[in-house]
């Protein structure tokens, strides 16, 4: 099988919303998967051949804590998620001021920073009108899809 075919089989994994794929050709069986338990516990896919890893990469540490508790997110706080995988930005280029900051006021359709998938630069705008509490992402690293990026308290 070719090395192609799994690099994109790997992706294809990584990328979407899927756990498991399995491909037989030739009497040669590739498993892709991946476990998600949580944003801070992400792998990444893993390809099997037979029954032996042959890629495995370690978990993605960050120094960003995705997970609030209770006690942390106020009740009236509102979490803005990324609505793709790619690197997240918190300015439009690298030495230009950030889109927003903790403690300012945005309204809905505000620019709060941009999502960088396949060369692509995607601003994500607030879909809420209040203040910024919180930042969840860090400046130029992955985020998953549906990964919480801001923390808004709502007016």
């Amino acid at each position: 099988m070719d090395l192609n075919l799994i690099k994109k089989l790997v992706k294809i994994v990584d990328t979407s919303e899927i756990t498991d794929l399995e491909v037989e050709e030739n009497g040669l069986r590739i498993k892709v998967a991946k476990k998600i338990r949580s944003f801070k516990n992400y792998e990444q896919p893993q390809v099997v051949i037979g029954h032996t890893p042959i890629t495995e990469v370690p978990p993605a540490k960050s120094n960003v804590d995705n997970n609030l508790s209770g006690e942390e997110k106020p009740a009236n706080a509102h979490e803005i998620k990324s609505p793709i995988v790619g690197t997240f930005y918190r300015s439009p280029a690298p030495d230009a001021d950030p889109y927003i900051q903790v403690g300012d006021t945005i309204s809905q359709g505000s620019v709060l920073c941009i999502v960088e998938a396949m060369k692509l630069m995607n601003e994500i705008e607030s879909d809420v009108s209040g203040k910024v509490i919180k930042i969840l992402a860090e400046n130029g690293k992955p985020v998953e899809y549906n990964q919480p990026l801001f923390l808004i308290q709502t007016s």
